[in-house]
């Protein structure tokens, strides 16, 4: 089978321009809100007492938390189930990346479709 060979006008840009990465970070903050707009109040009293923001690295969105304390850290964990499912329904392939204080370790990672096995 041979390669598909497009005109150079149909090709994407060799690099990412100043209004790609503007629009990409408004994509980011859209879904962020959407996804933060769709939780229950404990998600995001959960939320709020945490630095997050759902990226889009690869088209699958990652909801990364950054954790202030290991109580925080803990209560995010022990919730994971639900904030997964909530993410789930905006985007059935998402990540979630819980990233603890520095001191604790290293960030945990999900994939919503992982559910199941929490």
């Amino acid at each position: 089978m041979s390669p598909l060979v497009l005109p150079p006008d149909d090709l994407p840009p060799l690099q990412a321009t100043v209004q790609d990465h503007r629009l990409m970070q408004q994509l980011e903050d859209s879904v962020s809100r959407c996804f933060y707009e769709a939780c229950d109040g404990v998600t995001q009293s959960l939320l709020v007492s945490c630095e997050w923001h759902v990226t889009l690295n690869a088209g699958t969105p990652t909801l990364v938390i950054h954790c202030q304390d290991q109580t925080s850290n803990w209560r995010v964990l022990n919730n994971i189930t639900a904030i997964a499912t909530h993410l789930a329904h905006l985007a059935k392939h998402a990540k979630i990346r819980v990233c603890p204080p520095s001191e604790l370790g290293t960030p945990f990672e999900m994939r919503v479709d992982e559910i199941s096995l929490y």
